[in-house]
């Protein structure tokens, strides 16, 4: 007689979907935290981001000798808050997440880390109060909330562009040096030592600020023949500029467009997915379901 297969123990929903976090205060906490399309996220973002703007500024009048003089008591007991405030926030985040040691070194944990650790370094060792305008790289959160993450994607889109027409533009590039060199030669071949142009080098300085119609002035031509080349460089500058932002252009606007999200993958923390995506297009991790406030306000 064949013996019935045992039937299988139910696993628990991590087991069962391990790219689905698990239910409880941590998925709560999550969802407040990094899901800026909810109304509990934007909230969060916005009441966060107002602590950053006026730390910063508490920053920046700080440094203001008067102002530290008069108000040195105020400023110091705002520091602390703020950053017992971010200090709490970032536990928060490595409580709420999967694995918190890969959101810790993540670009975003690292500037978490650094926004509060100065403070705490200040005390054990003096001198390092400057430090602590590095939070002023937290304002980066400003992208995500009210949809602004469509920003980052079209960073993300311009960077992609500037990957397709690479070859392009280093032809382009090529071509640049080749002329900055060859007038910045000519430049110390016709005006000399005693007009400034003390080396090719100096030319080539010379003819690159020229051309990016920078212009410091610090190096001019002093001879006719100078100042018609310098003439000829300015006008070569006008078409020169305008090539690299046309190749960049028709790039970028080849780039397919998208609806972007905050939605955030609980595995690699990956962001901008569709609100129709159920996997992480990155690690292939399944998603959260999509929440919006037209399914909070069912």
């Amino acid at each position: 007689m064949t013996a019935m297969p045992a039937t299988p123990t139910a696993l628990p929903p991590e087991a069962q979907d391990p790219g689905r976090p698990s239910p409880g205060w941590r998925l709560r906490l999550y969802t407040v935290i990094f899901e800026a399309d909810t109304r509990a996220g934007r909230t969060f973002d916005l009441t966060l981001i107002a602590f950053i703007i006026v730390s910063v500024a508490v920053v920046v009048l700080d440094s203001m000798t008067g102002v530290h003089a008069r108000y040195q008591s105020l400023f110091q007991a705002l520091e602390w808050f703020f950053t017992l405030v971010f200090t709490v926030e970032y536990i928060a985040r490595l409580l709420c997440v999967r694995h918190p040691m890969r959101y810790a070194r993540s670009g975003f944990g690292i500037i978490d880390l650094l926004a509060v650790l100065p403070t705490y370094l200040a005390v054990l060792v003096p001198g390092l109060e400057s430090l602590i305008d590095v939070r002023v790289l937290r304002l980066l959160r400003l992208f995500r909330i009210f949809k602004l993450a469509a920003y980052v994607h079209e960073f993300g889109s311009l960077v992609s562009a500037l990957a397709a027409s690479r070859r392009k533009i280093f032809v382009f590039l090529s071509f640049v040096l080749l002329v900055v060199l060859v007038m910045g030669t000519l430049m110390y071949v016709v005006e000399g030592p005693q007009n400034g142009f003390s080396s090719i080098p100096a030319g080539v300085y010379w003819a690159i600020t020229t051309m990016t119609t920078v212009g410091y002035g610090d190096i001019t031509p002093q001879t006719s023949l100078g100042r018609i080349i310098a003439s000829a460089m300015m006008l070569l500058g006008w078409g020169t500029l305008a090539v690299p932002t046309g190749i960049v252009s028709a790039e970028f606007i080849a780039q397919r467009p998208r609806v972007p999200t905050t939605r955030t993958c609980r595995e690699c923390l990956s962001e901008g997915h569709a609100p129709g995506a159920h996997f992480c297009c990155d690690c292939g991790a399944r998603l959260l379901p999509w929440q919006h406030d037209s399914a909070e306000a069912r």
